[in-house]
């Protein structure tokens, strides 16, 4: 784990941002609205606190995109630490690509696991910990979730496996953007808060801004917050955050932009950068 530092890891956000909508500009589709609302959480986590090499296959500590298609912020960020070289992003779900619309390990052995079916990521993230300390292992493993995905009845199945089995060195992130492709999550599929539900499964909760990278290194250098107990972090998030006119609508969960609309979203980022002191 580095120590925290607020430009370093906002910048490498802004990037992965960056990265993001110029490879949907650049290719026509993709699905914006999550890669944005998690770019901070996926800085944090490759930027200062994960033990992560992308040679080190059995060592590094472990990441699941559980919502595997906000794979273009994990592309995003393996062209910010070198993993991938950014150029290839321009082949982004091409027929033959290594970078298709969800994440596919056996093509990129940066990645830890192919991930894309909804509600997947957290029990793969139990074997990885239940693993890890049956093989006397020190990686720790980091699922990253969607609120959405919270319908999924084998994510709860794993839920309860991870308490039972006192996985501590087990860290969930839950990117709660509020949005799923048909809606308010409060509306599709919400009976309970999100902290309420896994403190009843038995697992340690926090909740925090989930667009401010201070917020997330201060929760994420926390963990184990409980020693026998799985953590999780609730981060309350914007979807699409970065582009003000796709922040918030559940019709930018997948987006085609229009090139009039691809260049605003740009515009944007530019002026961001330029303010910023980040133009290159």
């Amino acid at each position: 784990m580095k120590p925290f530092n607020r430009e370093e890891l906002e910048r490498l956000a802004f990037n992965i941002r960056r990265n993001v909508v110029s490879t949907i500009a650049t290719n026509g589709e993709g699905h914006v609205g999550g890669a944005l609302s998690a770019a901070d959480a996926i800085a944090v986590l490759y930027g200062a606190i994960m033990n992560y090499s992308p040679q080190d296959l059995q060592h590094r500590d472990k990441f699941i995109l559980s919502a595997g298609h906000k794979c273009l912020a994990l592309y995003g960020v393996m062209a910010e630490i070198g993993a991938i070289d950014k150029a290839e992003l321009k082949t982004y779900n091409k027929l033959g690509t290594r970078f298709p619309g969800h994440p596919d390990a056996t093509k990129l052995p940066c990645l830890d696991f192919s991930t894309g079916s909804l509600g997947h990521g957290l029990p793969l993230g139990c074997g990885y910990a239940l693993a890890a300390k049956l093989q006397g292992e020190s990686y720790r493993t980091y699922v990253l979730m969607g609120d959405g995905e919270q319908g999924e009845g084998s994510l709860w199945e794993a839920a309860a496996f991870a308490a039972h089995k006192k996985l501590d060195n087990l860290v969930a992130i839950l990117d709660e953007n509020t949005l799923q492709i048909n809606g308010r999550t409060s509306e599709v599929c919400k009976p309970t808060d999100f902290e309420g539900r896994y403190t009843s499964f038995g697992w340690s909760v926090r909740s925090v801004a989930g667009n401010d990278v201070g917020a997330l290194y201060d929760a994420l250098a926390a963990a184990p917050f409980e020693a026998g107990k799985p953590s999780i972090i609730v981060a309350k998030t914007i979807k699409s955050k970065g582009i003000s006119f796709l922040e918030d609508q559940a019709k930018y969960h997948h987006w085609n932009p229009s090139r009039e609309s691809a260049d605003q979203a740009l515009a944007e980022l530019d002026s961001v950068a330029a303010e910023r002191g980040w133009l290159e």
